[in-house]
């Protein structure tokens, strides 16, 4: 077969959470399977250090996808005469954006509808692009597949999908994370901090991962703290809102708040491991994944008793609600006095991230291609 993949998201060294799904999925399914022609659309010339084997072939497509109306011309207008060109025997599109005006048939990954339930969260035409043609791109898809059973049902609901028409493969983790010495942690505390312990965020500073109220909930742990703790938060600014800004502002401790945004790997993989704890709060999202990351560096965990955190983090973290501000403190004040909860988490942790794989998460992917394959060749959709 002939498969086309939209590999728009797979920017070498800014590569989140959908980059990395698309990069460790297809690195994987192409090696697989060389009897299949892989096309990976790109906007723009990819790192040369996205390395594939000979059965791909790298198409670049303009324009690069920098506005929705950028968007709607690459997808709308554009790569249904590309996916003609390249005789495509199916889309892949794993970060969900597709196009309507194709008779291919077309695999999407959705992976969370945050969009749909907090639009406001979004700027103006992304919102509407997204309210306006995701719901389309879903109905047009011959399959769905997406990262957590929460998805699936929210899509499901809120799309009114058929639910067998959807597969679930959940993400997994770079084998690059994993624990520390001692020695290592205080070294890492030593550059970083000045040698004082600290909780870490991870991930891009945006309003539905709850910045403003972590923020709100490390200035209420500091009140109680002994021990100098620091935040270290790392991600870009991506959409710095007021409401981010004002709770920064207002804090008494912002002194305290390390920005160091984006990190590679090796650097993450030093700061989880060296951290009191990971405080990931949002208040919607699909899977997580620096959950698994804080998992497989034996670092304790603070996350959201909503949506699909628990699912991830089963009983291996505190769970708190994301909207209570006073909740989320206290757990800082538990990791923080107790080391045997500390500890308890951090080895519920190691049993959690055996459940996760990009391995797993690859063959659920290419199981989901087949269905869609077969489903084409029976019914012609």
């Amino acid at each position: 077969m002939n498969i086309v993949v939209n590999t728009q998201l797979m920017l070498y060294g800014k590569l989140d959470g959908i980059g990395w799904f698309t990069y460790e999925t297809l690195k994987r399914i192409t090696a697989s399977h060389p009897e299949h022609n892989f096309f990976l659309v790109f906007d723009r010339k990819p790192s040369p250090r996205l390395q594939f084997p000979e059965n791909t072939r790298i198409v670049i497509l303009h324009p690069q996808s920098r506005h929705p109306f950028l968007w709607f011309l690459r997808f709308e207008i554009f790569m249904p005469f590309l996916l003609k060109k390249l005789k495509a025997d199916l889309f892949v599109s794993p970060d969900g954006w597709m196009t309507t005006f194709t008779s291919v048939p077309c695999v999407q990954v959705i992976h969370d509808l945050n969009f749909a339930h907090n639009p406001g969260d979004l700027p103006f035409w992304t919102r509407i692009y997204c309210n306006k043609l995701f719901p389309r791109y879903a109905r047009k898809a011959i399959r769905i597949a997406t990262v957590s059973e929460f998805s699936k049902s929210d899509i499901v609901k809120t799309y009114n999908i058929p639910e067998e028409k959807i597969d679930v493969t959940p993400n997994g983790c770079n084998p690059e994370y994993t624990p520390t010495s001692g020695a290592e942690q205080e070294l890492t505390r030593e550059k970083f901090t000045e040698g004082k312990p600290f909780f870490l965020y991870v991930g891009a500073l945006i309003p539905r991962k709850n910045i403003a109220r972590m923020f709100s909930a490390f200035d209420r742990f500091k009140k109680q703290d002994q021990q100098s703790t620091k935040l270290v938060v790392v991600g870009n600014r991506k959409w710095w809102t007021s409401a981010i800004n004002e709770a920064f502002e207002k804090m008494e401790c912002k002194e305290d708040v390390i920005f160091l945004g984006r990190q590679e790997t090796p650097e993450l993989r030093q700061l989880y491991a060296a951290s009191r704890a990971l405080v990931f709060v949002p208040y919607f999202e699909g899977f997580g994944i620096p959950i698994l990351e804080a998992f497989n560096c034996d670092t304790a965990v603070i996350t959201s008793n909503v949506t699909s955190m628990p699912e991830v983090a089963a009983d291996a973290a505190l769970l708190v609600d994301p909207s209570n501000t006073d909740a989320i403190a206290m757990a800082m004040e538990k990791i923080s006095t107790s080391p045997i909860l500390r500890s308890e988490l951090i080895e519920k942790g190691r049993e959690r991230r055996k459940v996760f794989s990009w391995d797993h998460t690859a063959d659920r992917l290419w199981d989901c291609i087949m269905k869609a394959a077969e489903e084409h060749k029976k019914t012609g959709r």
